[in-house]
């Protein structure tokens, strides 16, 4: 198992709605060094009562498109098994291709209004582009944890249910300065209440 690097956390004392919070949420804020939101950040969390058994849903669905020369959602967060489609909605054809180590694949030539899919069999981090057109680049982050979910605009992002005791928290960002782009947090969960913290990450320059 790789050893990932420890980061701290600082408290935030950000708003998080109106709504109540409940106990064994975790509040999450992903911001840059200079303070600045961090949107499209991965948080998985691992709770200390370990992630329970069953099949992994989320609610955003498997489908990336191809709309205006580009990956729609750029990053996608999808369970171990999952069979993404990929929609071409451009009126150019594309060839997606991924050289990452948790899936390596290509989908040659399809055009408008076509469909393709493949389906992801091992966690990680999948890097896609398209072979004719290089400005392309999406992200697929395969999870095995149902305690997943990606920042917003704001940086934010709730991760609810978790058990009480230590988990282990870690972000992702595909820009982000560090051993696969991703760094492990240690958050303490309250028996009651939610836990609110900021993590603050490095990102590479250009991003």
């Amino acid at each position: 198992m790789r050893k990932l690097r420890i980061a701290s956390l600082s408290f935030a004392a950000f708003a998080i709605g109106t709504a109540p919070a409940h106990a064994g949420d975790l509040d999450l804020r992903v911001v840059d060094a200079a303070g600045r939101p961090v949107s499209d950040a991965v948080v998985t969390v691992r709770p200390a009562g370990g992630i329970p058994a069953g099949p992994i849903r989320f609610p955003w669905g498997t489908t990336m498109v191809q709309e205006n020369i580009a990956f729609q959602p750029h990053v996608l967060i999808v369970p171990v098994g999952a069979t993404v489609r990929f929609p071409n909605h451009d009126k150019v054809r594309h060839h997606i291709y991924s050289f990452s180590r948790p899936a390596k694949f290509e989908i040659k030539l399809f055009g408008k209004d076509e469909t393709r899919s493949y389906t992801f069999k091992t966690a990680g981090a999948v890097a896609l582009g398209c072979n004719i057109h290089d400005q392309m680049s999406g992200f697929i982050k395969v999870v095995d944890t149902p305690f997943a979910a990606k920042t917003g605009a704001n940086g934010q992002v709730r991760i609810p249910g978790l058990a009480a005791g230590t988990a282990q928290v870690t972000v992702w960002h595909p820009m982000m300065k560090s051993k696969d782009n991703e760094q492990l947090v240690l958050v303490p969960v309250p028996g009651s209440g939610p836990v609110v913290r900021t993590a603050t990450v490095t990102l590479r320059a250009g991003s």
